[in-house]
């Protein structure tokens, strides 16, 4: 039997990310103010580092015991500040780390509401990681990413991280490709994918490096009825196993073995009932029945669909203190690396796990 690609040794080589951490550490001891602001937080890539399967668990949804007037989270101090009808809300006047459990309800529900959460002037960056990861794992298990850089004893944590030393997104352009845009939703391929998601900023360029978002919500409204009924009950097979690949080839961690899971085409939200598309063309592979012509086909609609959606898109931008909150199961989005590589860019996703999708029916 062949062996596991989790199991699989790694190439000799040395992952170019973690090359450069390595080289930035070295300065760092000579200099402690030469490198990132937030060194804890540098990526570490250990390949030894391994996890086993997710089992499947219990999930209730903390949106479903808010109270819809949100006195915790919408005090009389917040100022709100709609970015588009269809999702994005940017927020003054409060602060995640000091939400009650019944704040952190009513942030569930905000966010199942509006999609995307734009918080401002926050201190959720100091205040420790073992705080950080108290009020993310509150909505859910919180996953551990089986190929990215994580913060060393502490791999709930997904960093980004792009500055002179190392440039990922050289490692996906090709000459065939006119843009880096690529809408996803994170890690779709997991049995029970994520629900509200953090995300926050430790160093950003003045300008550029925004996220998009766009609502799988509106993208599904968008379509006929006729259309509808033909895409629920449909199932597709969502798949880690090229992430894991790319990963082992750089020398970088296969951390769990990958998995494919299939999931509803289209999927309702548990706390709002809304039916929102859950497909991706990053994690998607195939519609399970289709044939291979008919499934690219379809796929493909709904992709292009999906990213010439400007009308139910946003553009996320970052400062000092930023924290952005989506729903990772209703959206779709994608990295806007358009500012010069000389620039660091340090971030730090948490992303706890949900419910396993629940399929919709046209009514």
């Amino acid at each position: 039997m062949a062996p596991s690609v989790a199991d699989t040794e790694a190439p000799k080589q040395i992952h170019p990310a973690a090359a450069a951490v390595e080289r930035i550490k070295e300065r760092l001891k000579a200099n402690p103010n030469s490198g990132p602001a937030y060194p804890t937080y540098l990526p570490t890539f250990d390949t030894s580092e391994k996890f086993p399967p997710i089992e499947l668990f219990e999930h209730s949804d903390p949106g479903l015991r808010a109270d819809p007037a949100k006195p915790n989270l919408l005090t009389a101090d917040t100022k709100l500040k709609h970015l588009s009808p269809y999702l994005g809300t940017e927020i003054t006047g409060v602060q995640l780390s000091q939400l009650s459990n019944a704040g952190l309800d009513e942030l569930a529900l905000f966010t199942a509401e509006r999609k995307v959460l734009v918080f401002r002037d926050q201190d959720f960056k100091d205040i420790g990681v073992e705080r950080q990861i108290e009020i993310a794992k509150y909505f859910g298990p919180i996953q551990r990413h089986p190929t990215s850089g994580n913060v060393k004893g502490y791999p709930e944590f997904h960093v980004v991280y792009r500055d002179p030393e190392y440039d990922p997104f050289t490692e996906y352009a090709t000459d065939d490709r006119a843009n880096y845009t690529s809408w996803h939703s994170d890690v779709a391929y997991e049995k029970q994918p994520p629900g509200t998601t953090f995300f926050f900023i430790l160093e950003q360029p003045t300008l550029g490096g925004d996220t998009l978002f766009s609502s799988q919500v509106e993208a599904y409204n968008r379509l006929s009825d006729e259309f509808k009924k033909r895409l629920e009950g449909l199932k597709v097979v969502h798949s880690a196993v090229s992430q894991a690949e790319h990963s082992g080839r750089r020398g970088g961690p296969v951390r769990r073995e990958p998995v494919e899971t299939e999931h509803p085409l289209v999927r309702v939200h548990p706390v709002t009932g809304e039916k929102a598309l859950y497909v991706n063309p990053i994690f998607a592979r195939r519609i399970v029945g289709f044939k291979k012509e008919e499934s690219e086909a379809l796929l493909g609609f709904l992709y292009d669909h999906i990213a010439k959606g400007a009308d139910f898109q946003i553009r996320a931008s970052y400062e000092p203190g930023t924290v952005v909150v989506w729903d990772n199961r209703v959206t779709v989005h994608s990295a806007t690396p358009d500012f010069d590589a000389q620039i660091r860019r340090h971030a730090v996703r948490l992303t706890p796990q949900a419910e396993v999708p629940i399929p919709a029916t046209f009514a």
